[in-house]
């Protein structure tokens, strides 16, 4: 299946450009489509939050790539529980190198969602 996954060509400012398109706020970017994600920070993300990729599951869903704002910290266990019980992954870091990966990983084809808290 060929890809169409939006490219992060900056971020910063509160928000993202994807394919030279500015987004304001988080973004969650599911089967390569860039929504808006309702998270401003660690503390607001939940299990709920996350639903739409863990619906997707498996499936269509390898692992989640978290960005978790300005600093890496480890998400709250509710949700390293709730994705593993999905069987998908998890990488977190801060936003910055997140939205770097999320580029690279995608041109390899890597079946990821990202999840990317605004900086």
């Amino acid at each position: 299946m060929a890809r169409d996954a939006p490219t992060i060509d900056a971020y910063g400012g509160g928000g993202f450009r994807l394919s030279g398109e500015r987004h304001e706020g988080s973004l969650l970017i599911l089967q390569d489509e860039a929504r808006t994600w309702s998270v401003t920070d660690l503390e607001a993300l939940t299990p709920e939050s996350l639903e739409p990729v863990l619906a997707a599951g498996r499936a269509e869903v390898e692992f989640l790539l978290l960005g978790v704002g300005a600093r890496n910290a480890q998400p709250p266990r509710a949700v390293r529980e709730a994705l593993q019980r999905a069987g998908i992954g998890l990488e977190f870091m801060d936003t910055p190198a997140a939205a770097r990966l999320y580029n690279v990983l995608t041109a390899e084809g890597r079946r990821l969602a990202a999840a990317l808290i605004a900086v």
